[in-house]
């Protein structure tokens, strides 16, 4: 009885022996197959989160350039500013994304859209000619950057403090015309010119500026100045005519009012045989016969590395002003020809060379 008892139990154990190794392979196949499982498929989604997460932190910056009307010095200051964004790395479609608005030299619409940039909290904003600037800076109330962009007199249009240390939310280029060096141009090709008309529209400070300014100049090399004066586009007929009767040769500074009635300007002066001489290249192309002037995309470019640099973190209160005068020459040898104007080897020389000609 009692060797039947110990037989029973022994056979019981290993039967729980067998089911408890049988269990122990199970598990051990289990766990065999999900770390298989996580290998060749955990790893491909961790991967593929790191990546989409990585895209996810790629931040993209809005900026809202403004621009007073279309005219094209204006238009190739834009299209350097979009050039020295680009040269800082910032892309538009990958990390950029511009908010472009044009007012049409309509006061209202600057004000406008120089609030709309400020609702929709833009990283920066960028101010093409001096009212589109001022119009950013009252809108911006001295929070969002906003970088100037070839702007005559920024200290005396009220925009900084001070060229060396703008003290607020603002810096950026000035693009003031290299003005003696202009006259000496014109002394080089008409030298025996001694009235010299300037035009210019009061409401424009850069054009009032820059057009006192050289009134100065050309009045101490002996010139006799003569200065006219447009409110709008629609006056410069009248004025053109008036003037042509009056000087033997004209100036027109970097002034955005007369730069769109420039075609009006230059086709009472050709009938009167009276050469017109631009502050921007920009006008030579369109009928004018020469200038050394800033070049205006280049201009518009370093606007857009400071605009760069500023959204990486550069302050605008201790970012010095830029300023560019070093001009280029620029002849049309077609307008030249029809006023009988012979222009001297070494301004074509150095168009050729240096700058550009127009035919």
């Amino acid at each position: 009885m009692l060797a039947d008892l110990r037989a029973f139990f022994i056979q019981l154990k290993r039967e729980r022996g067998n089911q408890f190794m049988k269990r122990m392979y199970g598990l051990i196949v289990l766990l065999a197959g999900f770390l298989i499982f996580a290998f060749f498929y955990g790893g491909s989604s961790s991967e593929k989160t790191d990546a989409s997460t990585k895209s996810k932190t790629i931040k993209t910056y809005k900026v809202g350039i403004l621009q007073l009307m279309t005219q094209p010095a204006l238009d190739q200051i834009h299209k350097g500013i979009v050039a020295g964004l680009k040269a800082e790395g910032f892309k538009v479609g990958t990390n950029l994304k511009i908010d472009y608005q044009n007012a049409q030299g309509d006061q209202s619409n600057l004000q406008t859209m120089s609030s709309k940039f400020a609702n929709e909290n833009d990283d920066l904003t960028v101010g093409i000619a001096t009212p589109a600037a001022q119009a950013l800076a009252k809108a911006a109330n001295g929070k969002t950057p906003v970088i100037l962009a070839g702007i005559t007199d920024p200290v005396g249009g009220g925009l900084i403090k001070s060229n060396a240390v703008p003290g607020g939310n603002i810096t950026g280029t000035s693009g003031e015309s290299p003005l003696k060096s202009q006259l000496n141009l014109i002394k080089k090709i008409l030298p025996k010119a001694k009235t010299l008309g300037i035009i210019y529209t009061t409401s424009d400070h850069g054009g009032t500026y820059n057009a006192k300014k050289m009134q100065k100049i050309a009045a101490a090399a002996g010139y006799t100045v003569k200065m006219y004066t447009i409110s709008s586009t629609n006056d410069m007929q009248t004025v053109a005519e008036k003037m042509a009767s009056e000087v033997q040769v004209v100036y027109a500074p970097q002034d955005n009012d007369v730069a769109s009635a420039m075609k009006t300007l230059v086709s009472v002066t050709n009938k009167a045989k009276v050469p017109v001489f631009p502050a921007v290249d920009t006008m030579v192309k369109d009928g004018r016969v020469a200038t050394l002037s800033v070049n205006q995309f280049n201009l518009g470019k370093t606007s857009g590395v400071i605009a760069g640099k500023v959204l990486k973190g550069k302050k605008t209160s201790t970012y010095p002003l830029t300023f560019i005068t070093k001009g280029e020459m620029t002849v049309n040898t077609t307008e030249a020809k029809l006023l009988g104007i012979k222009l001297p080897a070494s301004v074509l020389h150095e168009a050729k060379t240096k700058g550009e000609i127009f035919k």
